[in-house]
């Protein structure tokens, strides 16, 4: 674990000086993994063949003395709904729990050229859906700090691996705040990038307006360079944003003097743990010594925002979700009766409770006579809630609030009720329908569960977000504590 300590560049040098060898750093993410999988469960499928070749491969490279790509010889883990070409895809569903895909997802494509070594497949809330890793249909991830308390989700798997030490870092993706929430109750660092910042293409679909993939890491600096290496025009995803991609790592000054934060009141008001408010304070406050000024400022359709996220999301599930029907690829049900019989048993059989749930709130909510009434008002409001943060971000810089109410909540406390689970995203999901930039770092711990700070910026202002997160790590240690497994 302590190799995965060490800052990218250091281990890089050790890599350059053959103090290090790839094979090396591969032998101990699967050493750790082993040591520490049965308690945690982060890992659906291993790639133990596969990543020993490649990192034989790499340490032939270094010995030629060519160049090194950004992510040389780095262990890493990705979402299982990220396709990896030869390696099983399954999105944590029985549905898929055979589908091997025939090519890589763009951002796998990027991790091979910046030369990172993929470890395994993380496990996830099924098709993304949830936030505690408790709808994985194979077993719970569980959170490293305590494994009587969930790692969040959907990203689950991924910000586990990362906390516990068993890869150096790990991708997930984030619909509604399923990067940062993880990272806030695992202790670690999230990014979610700006939509339409990092490719899609070989993302499996749930809500395609809101989908985005992004780095779970220890630190900021390490996030920085992961960014820097999956982000990126992409003509394969219609949604890809083609904007100049500036060094990321350039931004990482340590310096916020005269940087300018709202904080919004909606984002410490009722529901809002006690600890958890005073830890942001807390941090408001390392951020004054530093030369910043902060507001509270009003994101006023913050209310709204559960309810269209649910509306909107659901329905594009519905609609992504359609495509798997047990006949082109997937589990296909036995001996049906006919064409829709196979359509019913798969899907039955194949499909959660969590991901029925959605599917049938999607399909109602776009259904003939509800249309306009449900799906159209959401719309409405997302644009509504998209216009609070442009008007905040006139006169601001950053947007700084909690990543989540609460810390980590025990494994099985709120799975049989569906609302109180999905309000653990109230400060992550208006992000998310903005379609802005944001990032969770460490800030504290309360009763010895992590607390996550959210730091949220401007449409395609990753520089500063990391700016500002990375000049609070440097003046605090919260982001050195580590879960004792």
């Amino acid at each position: 674990m302590a190799l995965f300590e060490s800052r990218l560049q250091d281990v890089h040098n050790q890599l350059r000086s053959r103090e290090l060898s790839v094979t090396e750093l591969v032998d101990a993410s699967y050493k750790r993994i082993a040591e520490t999988d049965e308690a945690i469960k982060a890992f659906i499928t291993l790639n133990e063949e596969g990543a020993r070749r490649d990192a034989a491969a790499l340490d032939k490279q270094l010995e030629s003395g060519e160049e090194r790509g950004l992510l040389f010889g780095l262990p890493a883990g990705i979402k299982d709904n990220i396709v990896t070409e030869g390696l099983l895809t399954t999105c944590a569903s029985q549905f898929l729990s055979n589908y091997n895909p025939i090519y890589d997802g763009t951002v796998v494509s990027k991790l091979k050229a910046a030369q990172s070594i993929t470890i395994g497949k993380l496990n996830m809330d099924e098709f993304a859906m949830g936030g505690s890793n408790e709808n994985s249909s194979y077993f719970p991830t569980r959170n490293p700090w305590n494994t009587d308390y969930v790692p969040g989700g959907s990203s689950g798997g991924s910000a586990a691996s990362v906390a516990a030490g068993q890869v150096y870092f790990a991708l997930g993706s984030d619909t509604g705040g399923s990067i940062r929430q993880p990272a806030a109750y695992c202790g670690i660092v999230g990014l979610k990038p700006t939509y339409g910042l990092v490719s899609r293409f070989g993302l499996v679909a749930f809500a395609s307006s809101l989908d985005q993939i992004g780095p779970l890491t220890k630190n900021v600096e390490d996030s920085a360079y992961v960014l820097q290496a999956i982000a990126g025009y992409d003509a394969k995803d219609s949604t890809s944003a083609n904007v100049e991609i500036p060094d990321y790592t350039t931004a990482l000054t340590g310096d916020v003097k005269g940087l300018r934060i709202g904080v919004p009141k909606e984002y410490l008001g009722a529901g809002i743990d006690p600890k958890v408010k005073e830890a942001v304070m807390n941090a408001l406050k390392v951020y004054e010594g530093l030369g910043a000024t902060w507001e509270e400022v009003s994101l006023p359709h913050t209310e709204y925002a559960i309810a269209t996220y649910y509306l909107l999301a659901s329905s594009e599930a519905s609609s992504n979700l359609a495509r798997f029907d047990g006949v082109r690829y997937g589990v296909r049900a036995d001996n049906p009766d006919n064409l829709i019989d196979l359509y019913r048993k798969s899907r039955s059989q194949g499909f959660g409770p969590e991901v029925k749930r959605r599917i049938m709130l999607g399909t109602y909510a776009l259904s003939s006579g509800y249309y306009d009434a449900y799906y159209l008002k959401a719309q409405k409001v997302r644009t509504l809630i998209k216009q609070d943060f442009e008007e905040v971000f006139q006169q601001y810089d950053v947007i700084i609030g909690p990543t989540a109410p609460t810390t980590a909540f025990r494994i099985g406390e709120q799975v049989g009720d569906p609302l109180t689970m999905y309000l653990n995203d109230i400060c992550t999901i208006p992000v998310s329908l903005a379609g802005v930039p944001a990032i969770s770092v460490p800030c504290g711990t309360a009763d010895g569960l992590p607390i996550g700070l959210q730091i949220i910026g401007k449409a395609f202002d990753e520089q500063t977000v990391l700016r500002a997160a990375h000049a609070f790590e440097q003046h605090t240690d919260h982001h050195k504590l580590r879960p004792q497994l």
